[in-house]
């Protein structure tokens, strides 16, 4: 793919591709840090360390179609902040 407003690769970076087992060719580094991490129900593959967030088993945002399903679960989470209809955690 080439890069565009949805999709970047930067091939360059020491860490390029930082998710084992990822397709170099399709990796998308736009979402580098995933804007969904925040959230502790994201939809991705994630596992708790100690209490932190590892996300390295998670290639979501980093797929072609990563930058389609990230946008649109912001706009989801958006819209519940402004209608007050946020789940209890």
């Amino acid at each position: 793919m080439e890069n565009s407003h949805r999709f970047f690769r930067n091939a360059p970076c020491r860490y390029f591709p930082c998710h084992p087992g990822a397709d170099p060719e399709a990796f998308n580094c736009l979402f580098c840090f995933c804007p969904l991490y925040f959230l502790e129900n994201c939809g991705g593959d994630h596992q708790m360390i100690k209490g932190i967030k590892d996300c390295t088993p998670c290639l979501r945002p980093h797929r072609p179609e990563g930058y389609d399903e990230i946008l649109s679960r912001l706009r989801e989470e958006a819209a519940a902040r402004r209608e007050g209809t946020l789940p209890e955690d």
